[in-house]
């Protein structure tokens, strides 16, 4: 079920999961006249916004969501939507329908009813789903030990403040583990190492990577960088 492929640069990595990304939306607009997917937020990601944003496709029927979000409005420099409607939301792309995470209420908590409605609008489950990785081996923003983790019911998932400094959001591992194909890019030797202990037996409160990498029922793609 993990296909892994090896790439000399970070471009090179970008280059080829936003060919991939683009061929699963394809496929899934011929199929079903829509396509529906969550991408990440922070640095790596970037790079394949700007590769895939370039790509021809019927972007008036993508509809693109968040992983996870930090509780801050767009206008925050730290907000992933302003990452994505700044880097891939641009061109032919802008004519995509993006659904935000963040709702503007107090805190996630009170948010989490509302973002859940937002997406079951939709109508249909995830087409693909683009990770990240942190080194501590949390994806989206289900942390090691972090109560979100094990949250079972609806699409989203309150993550409190604690130690984030501030309040996230994040999809739910269920719904995560329910798109039709999930792709990890992650780049370095510290990630690797976190990559291959999560391919072994383990708790996943410890290293939650281990709900993506040790489940069997949808295919994943691991692009890395040495």
């Amino acid at each position: 079920m993990i296909r892994e492929t090896k790439f000399s640069s970070i471009d090179a990595a970008a280059i080829s999961l936003a060919e991939d990304l683009a061929a699963i939306l394809t496929e899934a607009i011929d199929s079903s006249g829509q396509a529906y997917f969550a991408v990440s937020g922070g640095r790596t990601p970037r790079f394949v916004f700007r590769h895939l944003r370039k790509m021809h496709l019927d972007w008036s029927r993508v509809i693109v969501t968040l992983t996870d979000e930090r509780w801050v409005p767009v206008s925050d420099p730290h907000s992933n939507e302003r990452l994505v409607r700044s880097q891939l939301l641009q061109g032919e792309a802008a004519a995509a329908t993006f659904i935000p995470l963040y709702g503007g209420e107090s805190s996630p908590e009170e948010g989490r009813a509302a973002c859940d409605e937002r997406l079951m609008a939709v109508g249909k489950s995830l087409d693909a789903v683009y990770l990240g990785m942190g080194g501590d081996g949390h994806f989206a923003s289900l942390f090691p030990g972090d109560p979100a983790i094990d949250v079972r019911e609806g699409l989203c998932a309150a993550v409190a403040e604690k130690s984030y400094r501030v309040g996230r959001m994040s999809l739910t591992a269920t719904s995560i583990l329910a798109a039709k194909k999930l792709m990890l890019l992650y780049a370095g030797p510290v990630k690797h190492a976190v990559y291959k202990e999560a391919k072994k037996p383990g708790s996943y409160h410890d290293l939650p990577l281990r709900l993506v990498l040790q489940q069997v029922q949808t295919p994943v793609e691991v692009l890395s960088v040495p």
